[in-house]
């Protein structure tokens, strides 16, 4: 049995891009520390696009958390990425996270369907 609380974070390639598996508590230093794994891969990978499914459960983090999240992220390498944030447990307050980074000059999108999410990665709009 594992602990639902500990954060695991799994990377592997997909075409043109990134998957990033999140589980365990959502708390916002697991959240803080799965950002930071990812801006290592993008900075090491340099991918185009980032497929994140966002499985950790619990409280959601606020809109001000979400808010403060995205000023970190500013300047991280992100930028240059398109990220699908998938929650398939259900969206909670994630949308707040969308409108933030699309206002900070990212490209992201969030999705509770992770079919939705490749769509999206592969023929979306840029």
């Amino acid at each position: 049995m594992t602990d639902d609380s500990t954060l695991r974070i799994q990377v592997s390639l997909i075409p043109d891009g990134v998957r990033v598996d999140v589980a365990g508590a959502s708390t916002f230093d697991h959240t803080v520390a799965y950002w930071r794994a990812i801006i290592s891969e993008v900075k090491l990978r340099r991918p185009r696009n980032l497929l994140l499914v966002d499985r950790c459960v619990g409280e959601p983090l606020s809109a001000r958390d979400w808010q403060a999240l995205v000023a970190e992220l500013r300047g991280s390498g992100l930028e240059s990425v398109r990220v699908a944030h998938v929650k398939p447990n259900g969206l909670e307050q994630l949308e707040y996270c969308e409108l933030f980074a699309l206002e900070a000059g990212f490209t992201a999108r969030v999705f509770y369907d992770e079919a939705q999410a490749d769509l999206w990665l592969r023929h979306g709009e840029r």
